[in-house]
């Protein structure tokens, strides 16, 4: 099997945010999509909006961008589709929260939308589907050729842990705090095709990855593959799909550049013929687990191909020798301070510092997770959360008590 994939000859980027539509006085979900997706589709090609779709339930709206260059044109595209979301939400009392999970609705009191895939997916999954009470945030960014893609996602691995860390924004579900800082992750990844990517070395393997799943009846195309991240041959990118829907749109900006700079840099050690080694599959999935529990407090693994404690000063007491690889134990924010500083000379060039800067005030603000636990801490009710969500998404600005 033959996977065409659409060249991007340079590093274009867009963003994908998943919302819940709430009422804002009771801060319970607002089933409402069917209605407000419609009056939003009137005067668009049949009845659609190009940027404001269905989810699962009916009461979540997907907002999208086209192809943008930077992330000033992705959060500038989010916006104006967000204010059209707003002015169509207004007539039926309802607003919008940006979280991976709503604090205390349940899935089961969900309204699944029309569309007929939504229905297959429940009948084929069964109860991993029908509990998807979730929200994401995805980042495309435009790669060359699928032989890079697969390239730079094997990299990506690496630090795919840093992003759901500072995305973190999941600590309830269903009415409970769930222990995590990402309850999102763990929902998602019960799914067949969902989780981290199998580390494939040439594009010919995902074809025939692919070929398999495909001919076997497991899947009807390559996009039922749900990876945390994964090459996307139609747009000609690599998506980045760990994320929790953050709770304001500086924020997810500032995690989009941060993927944007990071894949450039990538791109750029292709080129240059000096890209590192990969991580082990057993160090991502560890430090996959560790973020998705404690978030930017977690401490993560982290290997050194070739080096001997006695060559890495900044070793801690914590390190051990594993074959060719030197592996311990680093904060997350430390590791997020160094990713930042390694990308500024890539940043200067595409213009990204502002994003990256704001990725750092992440790192000082406390993910949204600890923004919503410190609503509980504070004497607050988990109603107090959802409206402490649509204050951060109203304002723009995280809100920290």
């Amino acid at each position: 099997m033959t996977i065409d994939f659409a060249p991007n000859a340079h590093p274009t980027m867009g963003v994908e945010m998943e919302l819940h539509l709430i009422d804002p006085t009771t801060g319970e979900l607002a089933s409402i999509s069917n209605t407000v997706l419609e009056e939003m589709g009137r005067g668009h090609p049949g009845g659609e909006h190009p940027k404001a779709k269905h989810e699962l339930f009916q009461s979540t709206v997907e907002v999208i961008t086209g192809i943008c260059d930077t992330p000033e044109q992705a959060r500038d595209d989010l916006a104006a589709t967000i204010a059209e979301l707003r002015s169509a939400l207004e007539p039926h009392n309802a607003t919008i929260m940006s979280s991976a999970t709503h604090p205390f609705a349940r899935a089961v009191d969900q309204v699944v939308s029309p569309d007929p895939r939504y229905h297959q997916l429940i009948e084929t999954m069964q109860w991993p589907a029908r509990r998807l009470l979730i929200c994401g945030m995805h980042v495309h960014v435009g790669v060359p050729d699928g032989q890079q893609a697969i390239t730079v996602i094997n990299e990506l691995t690496r630090h795919l842990p840093l992003f759901l860390a500072l995305s973190t924004s999941s600590p309830f579900f269903e009415g409970e705090d769930s222990g995590m800082a990402s309850a999102r992750s763990l929902v998602f990844e019960s799914l067949p095709t969902a989780g981290l990517p199998p580390q494939i070395a040439e594009w010919s393997e995902f074809e025939q990855f692919m070929d398999t799943l495909i001919e076997t009846g497991c899947i009807d195309s390559v996009r039922e593959v749900w990876w945390d991240i994964r090459p996307h041959p139609g747009f000609g990118t690599v998506e980045l799909r760990m994320c929790d829907a953050m709770p304001t749109l500086t924020e997810t900006i500032a995690v989009a550049g941060l993927a944007q700079t990071l894949v450039a840099w990538c791109l750029d050690r292709i080129a240059a013929g000096d890209m590192p080694t990969p991580p082990t599959e057993w160090s991502v999935k560890q430090n996959r687990w560790l973020a998705a529990r404690g978030g930017l407090d977690a401490d993560l693994i982290v290997e050194h191909v070739g080096e001997s404690r006695s060559t890495d000063d900044a070793l801690g007491e914590r390190a051990a020798e594993v074959g060719n690889r030197t592996v311990d134990r680093r904060p997350v924010r430390t590791l997020i301070a160094g990713l930042v500083e390694l990308l500024r000379p890539t940043a200067d060039r595409l213009g990204t510092n502002a994003q990256l800067d704001d990725v750092l005030a992440i790192t000082r603000n406390g993910s949204g997770t600890e923004r919503q636990r410190s609503v509980i801490a504070g004497g607050g009710t988990l109603s107090d959360v959802v409206h402490h969500l649509i204050e951060e998404f109203d304002t723009d600005q995280p809100i920290t008590r």
